[in-house]
């Protein structure tokens, strides 16, 4: 069946919750389906392959690195019907209303992308893209304290909670963030 009403489905949750894991589900039933589907991803993202989206778990989808939002227009393939995005967080604000605009022309856009930054602040474009999407799924990870669901990802320096007045943006995976609970992440100030 061809897709023919477009969407905005948005996939958040903390580190290690499975949000590429099920962007990439997602994109894999597309494709069963024989739907055209094009992958992106920031170019600033380069922990695994340059050339994919890949999870903590391992599972991988060819992806288009780009980087800035209004690339992924100009990089789109006329027949594209599917299109998804990961790591969403690091894009510019123009990600979403070209979001908009790909669902308004009735193709199905799948974003992947962290909630909440290292201190739980809402994350660049993600809280409009969840407000402007039909479909909004948040995932939680396991808190590597007590064992409970985890909600917020925990920067780690020298093993301590970064603070406050960090950079917000250091791209990496277990070296530097661990997933955390409400009750024990920790943010401290100077």
């Amino acid at each position: 069946m061809k897709n023919t009403t477009g969407s905005i489905e948005v996939i958040t949750g903390s580190m290690f919750c499975g949000k590429t894991d099920e962007l990439i589900r997602r994109l894999r039933r597309a494709t069963i389906a024989r739907q055209q589907v094009q992958v992106f991803k920031p170019a600033i993202d380069n922990r695994f392959a340059l050339e994919k989206v890949t999870s903590h778990a391992g599972s991988e989808y060819a992806a288009q690195p780009v980087p800035n939002a209004r690339m992924i227009l100009e990089r789109l393939n006329t027949p594209t019907t599917v299109v998804g995005i990961d790591e969403a967080q690091f894009f510019d604000d123009a990600i979403i209303p070209l979001a908009q605009q790909l669902a308004d022309r009735g193709v199905r856009v799948i974003i992947a992308g962290l909630d909440t930054d290292f201190r739980g602040e809402p994350f660049g474009p993600m809280p409009v893209l969840m407000a402007k999407a039909d479909l909004v799924d948040k995932l939680h990870a396991i808190c590597m304290v007590c064992g409970g669901l985890a909600c917020r990802s925990q920067r780690l320096v020298n093993g301590k909670p970064a603070r406050r007045d960090d950079p917000v943006v250091i791209v990496g995976a277990a070296e530097l963030y661990e997933a955390r609970c409400r009750a024990h992440h920790e943010v401290p100030s100077r």
